[in-house]
């Protein structure tokens, strides 16, 4: 009986690992999603971005493919078909992947004000506002 317990523990010790291993790579991307579907509140964000900061923010995802690019070496295997040309940089794959993380942010922008969270997301507007006597000092 005891031996059967062990064994027992055994397998669900092993199906708990190999499920670590096949969510492990996927966690930062995971934790991207869920920072700017819930952490975010898209609401403030979009009235920031459309009075200028898409700007700001096309100049923080140029600078990061320009550093990752120098930084990190790259793979020049992106699984593109048809992308094993000569002329493939670093810097196209680093693109790439900014691009699709800033799609992925702005999906997620709009998840949420779609409503589709809104049980989730709870963003009171009281903690925003200052005191009335403070703005007088």
């Amino acid at each position: 009986m005891l031996e059967s317990f062990k064994l027992l523990l055994l397998a669900v010790w092993q199906v708990v690992w190999e499920a670590g291993v096949v969510i492990g790579p996927w966690i930062p991307l995971i934790a991207w999603c869920v920072f700017w579907l819930f952490a975010v509140n898209w609401n403030k964000l979009r009235v920031v971005l459309r009075g200028g900061g898409w700007i700001a923010l096309l100049l923080i995802c140029a600078a990061a493919v320009l550093v990752w690019g120098s930084v990190a070496p790259g793979t020049h295997d992106f699984g593109i078909p048809g992308e094993d040309y000569a002329g493939n940089s670093n810097f196209v794959g680093k693109t790439v992947y900014v691009t699709g993380l800033l799609c992925i942010m702005l999906l997620c922008g709009a998840v949420q004000n779609s409503g589709a969270c809104d049980r989730f997301c709870n963003f009171s507007d009281d903690l925003d506002e200052e005191p009335a006597d403070a703005a007088h000092h």
